[in-house]
């Protein structure tokens, strides 16, 4: 049997866990002195008071995991017979995964039978999100994890995101985005534009004046960059603007037809911790990133 593996860090929740047959590697953040775990600590991530909580100045924190709670995760399916593949967020973002590597040699050791598979989406959020639910689709189709493996070498560099950031200085503090000015922030109204690069690091590329402009400049990366656009799904991550998700909404079906896939997900607290709130980012199906 083979155990399907994601993260919290890309966007999945229990609801996908469960149409999908996803299992849940829960990545914590900490609030104070406290540890929070998603979706162990709570049942649904009520997004609008976690960014209610931002807006109001607290930050919180986060940490890699450690290579023990990833054997925690792992060993169980490695000793009930089960391989496992393993589709998670950027691994240029977080040290977290040599942790995962060390634990997989460990455990790969101790049961040499047993298969690994991971795909790094070299992503965040909705990025991920998207990703993940392409495996998710191709698992049902019936491809193995060798040939999902493959279609990860040439698909993963096609679902690029460019999104919108409100504040910078969640960003400047966490220090995963490279090439913000920190003149920008605290500028009323100025939106720095940033991608995801093909190293899966975070880049700043430019800004908007006004947030019309700003997503106006999120579906035009769409229109220039789209590749079969229409025949997978857009996925519009947000930090709590459901106000921009429903302008980003109405200009891609403007463009691309009312058929088109959306769909919208929340940035899980983790990541919203670097990001802050009023953030919005779109991934699709590109030329490439």
């Amino acid at each position: 049997m083979l155990a399907f593996f994601s993260d919290t860090d890309c966007d999945i929740t229990p609801r996908e866990c469960a149409e999908y047959g996803i299992k849940l590697i829960h990545m914590p953040y900490t609030v104070g002195e406290k540890v929070i775990t998603p979706y162990v600590d709570f049942e649904e991530f009520d997004s609008h008071a976690f960014y209610d909580m931002l807006r109001g100045g607290v930050i919180p924190t986060t940490s890699a995991m450690g290579e023990e709670v990833y054997v925690k995760y792992f060993e169980p399916e490695f000793a009930a017979g089960n391989d496992i593949l393993y589709v998670h967020f950027s691994s240029g973002m977080s040290n977290t995964f040599n942790n995962m590597d060390a634990a997989v040699k460990t455990l790969l050791a101790k049961y040499p039978e047993r298969k690994f598979w991971h795909v790094d989406t070299l992503g965040i959020s909705a990025e991920s999100y998207n990703i993940v639910l392409e495996v998710a689709d191709l698992l049902k189709a019936g491809k193995t994890p060798e040939e999902i493996v493959e279609w990860a070498k040439t698909e993963v560099p096609k679902f690029p995101m460019y999104f919108i950031a409100d504040d910078l200085k969640f960003f400047r503090r966490s220090g995963r985005v490279s090439g913000l000015a920190a003149t920008m922030g605290g500028l009323i109204g100025i939106r720095p534009v940033i991608h995801v690069d093909e190293n899966g690091k975070m880049v700043s590329i430019g800004k908007e004046t006004g947030r019309n402009k700003a997503v106006a400049r999120l579906v035009q990366y769409v229109e220039e960059l789209g590749e079969d656009v229409a025949a997978h799904r857009v996925v519009i991550g947000n930090s709590d603007c459901p106000e921009l998700v429903e302008m980003a909404k109405s200009l891609l079906r403007e463009k691309f037809g009312d058929g088109l896939r959306i769909v919208v997900t929340q940035v899980n607290p983790t990541i919203g911790s670097h990001c802050g709130p009023n953030g919005l980012g779109i991934c699709f199906h590109a030329i490439h990133r």
